[in-house]
């Protein structure tokens, strides 16, 4: 029980895709705690009912990117319910340890992932991920990036500056809070992976720990991540309340939830859950439950801490809404790269405000866990995803002539018999260039906004498609007048507008165009860091294999798929019409490069500089370098900073790779000592070190 706990917390903190629901993982952990009462001689130390969830390092393994810092003050879980009896029972051990009248403070629960904030004299000084409670992540650079989170404290009106007080709030204090994604923003973000045939995060919550984590810190700013904020810390902080301490974070323009009560029993606060069970599903953001808090400090001191747990508040959990329904029958949809996804069609059931007619199944593999069937009764979930998605059959209710479905093995669109790799859970459609629904996604996909960017519908690609007008991007330059004004409903002003709309594409950057090509697995980041590091299409069209894995992020399953996209005789025919068409082929640099001192160079860095690391990448292209991903014979040096990853060090000394400090590569381009002031992302902070922000 122990070895499937401590597997299910790192699926949830590390990894983003958690295999149980929280309803399962709380019963499973209450029942491995009453096990552990009655069997006290097996009860150990590591048991996960005594430490928190850890969110430190990746599904890859230890986490080399962000350093570490200690909390200064513990960052302990709260204890979960789901019962309304146990919330009474924790109102009565509170009453009982405190002994006098007291308040509580209800507030909503945000489901997305733990953080802390350091200020100091006013200004963000760091932040750390959960951790393990003991040691957090530093993710200052990337919280910088979310817009409610202020940089500088204001001093709000009416303050009156003093000797003694100069300032309305403490030299230093940490304020503890939740990072979470909106709804309208974890929408966006999975209709956008789901066009790029990536699977989609299950939840806002997963969203929001995988962005943060993110290396790039300017996309975490694409992610419409905020913050609230609910419990400060501190020496000697001058507060007798912990709503007195969030009314002056508010007042100093810190993120707090104005969805609060101040409750004097269990009557009140059963009316705040029972509230906000309903009022919920009309918050623009994801809550699971409530958090109860004992409102005064000295009496939350005296209550004092668990291993796990702080004594003083607790969390009542809202159970997940689901409704039951008939699954009537079973689509197979081909994608734009073929993946051949099962959808359900559903007897039209009410869930969360909205009509259900449709829910995913995901995947072969899912059917058959699930022992779904045609006919079947299905619990469905939505829980943020846009096609909600089916968690259970209700087997008591099972008709006796369901039938088994037939997962196709040959394409539903063009007949021809579907692949599936091993190592993949969908199964995928070969027939890249002669599959309609393939070449139309396809089409549809290289005008996109994130594409292209060409003003056009999904109908008006379709009604290209049909009169034979377009069969691949590069048609779209050989349109002309005549053939758009031959389309339905065209008129000359629609026209004008399209073919306007496309040569403004002429503009668009090459590391788009890479992403247009519509490659499997190549979505907007991988495309990115593909172009910046080719620099041009015909050497990504000329890289080998080992070409393409030294690109950063660049795995073995996305460097196959390119390799084979441009050795397909039909994709290089299209992009090389693409080129003569005028868009761009290559990345524009804004300027020639600062000498050729790194030329021919191939590069890797690890750790930490006075610079960002973006900024290292782009200081190393400038000398005329090439930035690697990961060490290899073909390395000239590791470039490594503080605390760099131990695995990429033990390589490099394996296979006799020079390894250089910042300080020499700085005097190897003729640069003198760290570059502290270059621009660009600021550098992260070192213990004891102020993050210069303003």
């Amino acid at each position: 029980m122990r070895g499937i706990l401590k597997d299910a917390n790192r699926r949830y903190y590390v990894e983003n895709a958690p295999t149980m629901s929280d309803m399962d993982f709380d019963l499973l952990m209450k029942e491995l705690e009453s096990l552990e009462k009655e069997w006290p001689e097996f009860d150990t130390e590591d048991s996960p009912s005594h430490n928190v969830g850890s969110d430190l390092g990746t599904a890859d393994g230890p986490n080399k990117e962000f350093e570490q810092f200690p909390h200064l003050y513990p960052m302990l879980s709260l204890g979960n319910t789901y019962d309304i009896t146990e919330v009474e029972a924790f109102a009565q051990r509170a009453s009982k340890g405190i002994g006098n009248s007291f308040t509580y403070s209800c507030e909503l629960k945000f489901d997305g992932t733990a953080i802390c904030l350091t200020y100091r004299d006013g200004k963000l000084f760091r932040a750390l991920t959960r951790g393990d409670g003991t040691v957090g992540d530093d993710v200052t650079r990337n919280v910088l990036h979310i817009s409610n989170i202020p940089q500088k404290l204001k001093v709000p009106p009416g303050f009156v500056p003093t000797t003694d007080k100069p300032y309305p709030w403490p030299s230093e204090f940490e304020i503890r809070g939740e990072i979470y994604m909106p709804w309208q923003a974890f929408e966006r973000l999975n209709q956008e992976r789901e066009a790029d045939e990536e699977t989609p995060f299950a939840n806002p919550r997963n969203a929001a720990s995988g962005s943060l984590k993110l290396l790039d810190s300017k996309e975490v700013a694409n992610r419409g991540l905020e913050c609230t904020l609910y419990h400060m810390l501190g020496e000697n902080l001058p507060f007798t309340t912990h709503d007195q301490a969030l009314c002056a974070a508010a007042s100093w323009g810190l993120p707090v939830s104005d969805k609060r009560r101040i409750c004097h029993n269990v009557q009140e606060i059963e009316e705040f859950i029972n509230y906000w069970d309903t009022e919920r599903k009309g918050l623009p953001f994801a809550t699971d439950g409530i958090v109860l808090k004992v409102n005064e400090i000295p009496y939350q001191k005296e209550l004092g801490y668990t291993a796990k747990f702080p004594r003083w508040a607790v969390a009542y959990k809202f159970k997940a809404e689901q409704a039951l329904t008939q699954l009537l029958s079973i689509d197979y949809q081909v994608g734009r790269t073929g993946a051949v996804t099962p959808v359900a069609n559903l007897e039209p059931v009410l869930l969360s405000g909205t009509i259900v007619k449709r829910a995913s199944l995901h995947n072969e593999d899912q059917m058959r866990l699930l022992d779904v069937r045609i006919g079947d009764y299905v619990y469905v979930e939505k829980g943020g995803e846009i096609i909600p998605k089916i968690t259970a059959v209700e087997l008591s209710k099972r008709p006796s002539d369901t039938e088994i479905p037939r997962f196709p093995t040959v394409c539903p669109d063009c007949g021809t018999p579907l692949v599936r790799d091993q190592q993949e859970a969908k199964a995928f459609c070969p027939n890249q260039t002669g599959c309609p629904t393939q070449i139309q996604a396809r089409l549809v996909h290289f005008l996109s906004r994130k594409a292209m960017n060409v003003i056009a519908g999904d109908a008006t690609i379709l009604q290209m498609y049909n009169l034979s007008l377009v069969r691949t991007p590069a048609d779209f330059y050989s349109l002309d007048k005549s053939k758009l004004l031959s389309l339905e409903g065209w008129k000359e002003k629609s026209a004008d507008r399209f073919l306007k709309s496309l040569r403004e594409s002429l503009k668009v950057p090459f590391e788009k165009v890479l992403y247009a090509l519509g490659i499997r697995y190549v979505g907007e980041a991988t495309a990115k860091s593909v172009a910046s590091h080719f620099g041009s299409m015909d050497a990504v069209a000329a890289a080998t294999m080992e070409d393409l894995l030294s690109v950063e992020d660049v795995g073995d399953v996305i460097a196959e798929s390119i390799y084979k996209f441009f050795r397909n005789p039909l994709n290089i025919t299209m992009v090389q019409k693409l080129g003569e068409a005028g868009l761009q082929m290559s990345a524009q640099k804004s300027q020639g490069p600062l000498s050729d001192k790194l030329d021919g160079k191939t590069i890797v860095i690890s750790g930490n500089f006075s610079i960002s690391r973006e900024d290292m990448k782009q200081l190393i292209a400038s000398h005329g370098g090439k930035n690697s991903g990961s060490v290899s014979g073909k390395t000239a040096f590791l470039l490594a900073g503080e605390k760099p990853g131990p695995e990429k060090i033990k390589k490099a000394e394996a296979l006799g790779v020079r390894i250089i400090s910042e300080e020499e590569f700085m005097d190897l381009v003729g640069l003198q000592g760290p570059v502290r002031d270059t621009p660009g992302d600021q550098a992260e902070p070192r213990e004891g070190e102020q993050l210069s922000l303003f």
